[in-house]
């Protein structure tokens, strides 16, 4: 435990900054995995909407700085091929 007031405060700033990371990276995982599920299901109307949540999610994360801008970018790039994966069946 610090004995500093600045320290003392440092540190509970930093704990509800981890916090709230820590909850936002969880909601990134929860819609990664929802959307995936419903990519295996074949569901195209269901899937554009767990899409878009996934991808504004990821965009808020990336301007907080939560995540990197170009993980977002990245991550939101392999969503949108397993999306298409799905509008053209394979042969």
């Amino acid at each position: 435990m610090p004995n500093i007031h600045s320290a003392v405060k440092r540190m509970r700033v930093s704990e509800k900054a981890r916090q709230r990371n820590k909850a936002a990276k969880s909601k990134i995982s929860t819609l990664r995995r929802q959307l995936f599920e419903v990519c295996t299901a074949n569901d195209a109307a269901k899937s554009r909407k767990v899409f878009s949540d996934y991808c504004s999610i990821l965009d808020k994360a990336a301007i907080k700085g939560i995540i990197k801008k170009n993980t977002a970018i990245r991550r939101k790039r392999r969503a949108s091929a397993k999306i298409a994966g799905i509008a053209q069946p394979k042969a």
